[in-house]
């Protein structure tokens, strides 16, 4: 309860976050981020991961929530290991709130890569690239969509219907400011919401 609170009190006391920014989201982030790079395109590349059981995940399945992407590629080291930690206490002011229900995170690893982050299995999901592919060429494919160096590793922010929101980049972002940024995607009246699932009377009028 409280750590709840605490959230609650921390969304209302940014200034710029305090009426929801809206459609000015993205310019408000970039004024405040320094770590924050505006994407806004239709989708990053789709991943060629399984789950820890084997089961495939695909990011089309996710269109009605916010995914956060991260990756984890052999060799990446402190970077890496950072900007896990950092992402694991995301997702813990995430899940003291409503938003819990409308978040996705997911980090491709590689199957000899190691995280040391405490994150909730509740909504995160550990992904290894199927036979053959590895996680950094998964990481180079969606780090070709930005502007500047590749060299920290790339968080990707997802809207709804899988519209390439932003990028976080490296692990010196302020946790707080992501936690924000998913709320202001979450509160975005502008944002595309999931199509709706037709109802058998409209699919028959559909005809007329």
């Amino acid at each position: 309860m409280i750590r709840f609170l605490f959230l609650a009190l921390l969304l209302v006391a940014q200034p710029a976050f305090a009426n929801h920014p809206g459609e000015r989201l993205d310019e408000v982030m970039t004024e405040q981020e320094p770590a924050f790079e505006l994407a806004d395109r239709p989708s990053v590349p789709d991943l060629d991961v399984r789950d820890q059981n084997g089961n495939p995940l695909r990011l089309g399945d996710l269109h009605d929530q916010i995914v956060v992407l991260s990756f984890v590629p052999q060799g990446c080291g402190n970077p890496c290991a950072e900007q896990q930690v950092l992402l694991a206490g995301v997702q813990g002011q995430v899940n003291v709130s409503p938003m819990k229900e409308m978040v996705t995170f997911v980090t491709v690893q590689d199957a000899d890569a190691l995280i040391e982050a405490s994150w909730d299995d509740a909504n995160w999901n550990l992904v290894a690239p199927s036979d053959g592919a590895t996680t950094a060429a998964a990481a180079d494919r969606s780090a070709a969509l930005s502007s500047r160096d590749a060299a920290l590793p790339m968080v990707h922010v997802m809207d709804r219907n899988g519209r390439h929101a932003g990028i976080f980049h490296g692990a010196e972002f302020r946790k707080t400011n992501l936690t924000l940024y998913v709320n202001g995607l979450i509160n975005n009246a502008h944002a595309p919401k999931p199509p709706a699932e037709k109802t058998w009377w409209q699919r028959l009028t559909d005809w007329f």
